[in-house]
């Protein structure tokens, strides 16, 4: 739909001008009549006043230089504007704006989180160091066509991003037109975690559960054969297969943990909680175990509360894995403390600790390494006994992740081990 640009003064007919003039042509010609018949004023120069109001009136005056006009208008970018700046903020995905050299020229909210070297007016290349990126970029602004670029950022955690260059047409200060580039980022990480999800809890299923599932088949055939008529054997062997399915659901309930925290390990958690409620509600649930086990439970926390950004259900879990860990496999040093500190990370940020210290047998320093391997296992024959899954450890490792937390373990054979999980302050997150 084409808009007619308004017609200057001297465009409108002579006609329009009159009557638009008529109220002001008889006012004067009244006014100079009074004056003329009271004596004050010659009819002749009457009529010259007259004359030059009329002039006044219709000849059209030029206020202003349009020369000078158009150069102010050309001094403002149209892609620049505001409109342009909404369109760009509104978008829901990260979106940067560039010019023709590369240089931003407008960029979200989700863009300035996605990459915070971004700077208006500056060459998106020094901001967006992954080849794939430069590589995309450059194809697009030398061929001004769409380009798409797959990428893998690992900072702070993996993330699986898609990126699409797509020219805009868009018109210039002096009535041309010219080309951006609009560059749109996709997060495709939860697509590839479900892929990731079910293919590794496939393998993981298969895998672990094929020696469950063989106890039960022989105890099932053991029961409907020769110990039929058994009623000792029939309850050792109805003992054991209900160890075999709590064992079977203990897995299968780690796994689908694993996989759920996996899959949202890019996002990071946003509500505040307190650790001190939590860490009571595990140790009280803990206590029955701790009373099995003959293990004393030392609780050493403040008195006000300590918050960080996280997920209440992941970090009881994590917190009982850890509990639960010391009270299994420390057991025969009859004590286990958990504790709570406040202490200077690496990097010179504040953190908080919790720390679990059991006093049982340690681990060997070759294994440390690799305990928060899915699996992974010191001592295979005792694990299971203790009903452990071989998950616990990398459920620990991943809850910790997404909290952009850190585990620490600490061990001296013969004299216990001391696992610790290290969150940064709520302050450094909000």
């Amino acid at each position: 739909m084409a808009i007619d640009a308004p017609s200057s003064p001297s465009a409108q007919p002579w006609s329009d001008r009159l009557r638009h003039s008529t109220v002001i042509l008889i006012a004067a010609a009244l006014a100079l009549s009074v004056v003329v018949s009271l004596g004050e004023l010659s009819a002749l120069h009457a009529a010259i006043v007259f004359l030059c109001i009329a002039a006044a009136a219709l000849i059209p005056w030029r206020l202003h230089d349009p020369a000078a006009s158009r150069d102010d208008v050309r001094r403002i970018n149209p892609v620049e504007s505001a409109a342009v700046a909404a369109v760009v903020a509104g978008m829901p995905d990260p979106a940067v704006l560039l010019d023709r050299a590369g240089r931003v020229i407008h960029l979200n909210a989700a863009a300035a989180q996605l990459a915070p070297a971004l700077r208006r007016n500056e060459l998106a290349q020094f901001a967006l160091r992954s080849p794939e990126i430069i590589t995309a970029l450059r194809e697009s602004i030398a061929t001004t066509e769409p380009r798409r670029a797959t990428y893998l950022d690992h900072v702070p955690v993996d993330r699986w991003m898609e990126l699409m260059i797509t020219p805009v047409p868009v018109p210039t200060s002096f009535g041309g037109a010219d080309k951006c580039m609009l560059m749109t980022f996709h997060d495709q990480t939860p697509l590839r975690r479900v892929e990731e999800m079910r293919a590794d809890f496939v393998a993981n299923a298969s895998h672990e559960l094929r020696t469950p599932l063989a106890a039960l088949s022989g105890f099932i055939d053991t029961l409907q054969g020769q110990a039929k008529d058994d009623p000792k054997a029939r309850e050792r062997f109805l003992g054991i297969m209900h160890n075999q399915a709590t064992r079977m659901a203990r897995l299968i309930d780690d796994l689908l943990s694993l996989s759920r925290v996996e899959l949202s390990a890019h996002v990071r958690p946003d509500t505040l909680v307190d650790l001190l409620p939590i860490i009571r509600q595990v140790a009280d649930g803990l206590e029955p175990l701790a009373r099995e086990r003959q293990v004393e439970v030392e609780i050493h926390l403040p008195d006000s509360p300590v918050m960080i950004a996280g997920d209440r259900e992941e970090l009881l879990r994590l917190f009982e894995n850890l509990i639960e860990n010391a009270l299994k496999y420390g057991a025969s040093g009859g004590r286990v403390i958990v504790s709570l500190t406040s202490a200077a990370a690496t990097d010179g940020t504040q953190e908080i600790r919790i720390m679990v210290r059991d006093f049982g047998p340690g681990i060997a320093p070759e294994h440390l390494p690799r305990l928060t391997e899915r699996f992974y296992r010191v001592d295979v024959g005792d694990s299971r006994s203790q009903g452990g899954t071989g998950l616990g450890l990398s459920l620990v490792k991943h809850i910790l992740n997404r909290h952009r937390g850190r585990l620490l373990i600490e061990s001296v054979p013969r004299q216990g081990a001391t696992f610790t999980a290290c969150f940064p302050q709520a302050k450094t997150l909000v």
